[in-house]
């Protein structure tokens, strides 16, 4: 499963450790084993990149919650909690979707809530390819 590239989406994730190493003072990021323990319901918060149709990419940087949905071999598959400030209402990018995601990419955790659990039972507004 292919990871969201701004060229085909028009987003993409963060590496969150990278963020950490350039900045490892005033970017704190949860451990590795808390990162790669995430379990469905769990919430992570990543850092979108987002470009839309825009020559000069991103419209906007936005830290925005993502409910994990199921462990995939590579991370995760989540269900998006926020919609993002920086750009309108959209199908691609917009509270609902389904989205993958690696522990590299996870800046902040937050444990299951019966919301959370309610939300990922749900179908998704638009499911990530898997075979991609």
């Amino acid at each position: 499963m292919r990871e969201p590239v701004s060229d085909i989406d028009g987003w993409c994730l963060e590496d969150g450790e990278e963020l950490h190493r350039q900045a490892p003072t005033t970017f704190w990021l949860p451990s590795q084993e808390e990162r790669g323990g995430l379990q469905p319901g769990d919430y992570a918060k990543l850092v979108f990149r987002i470009g839309f149709g825009d020559p000069e990419p991103p419209v906007s940087v936005e830290r925005m919650w993502v409910i994990v949905r199921e462990r995939v071999p590579k991370g995760y598959l989540g269900i998006l909690d926020n919609n993002p400030d920086g750009i309108e209402e959209n199908e691609e990018l917009w509270r609902g979707i389904e989205l993958p995601f690696a522990p590299r990419h996870v800046i902040n955790i937050q444990p299951k809530t019966e919301s959370s659990l309610a939300i990922i039972a749900r179908e998704p507004k638009r499911r990530w390819a898997k075979s991609n």
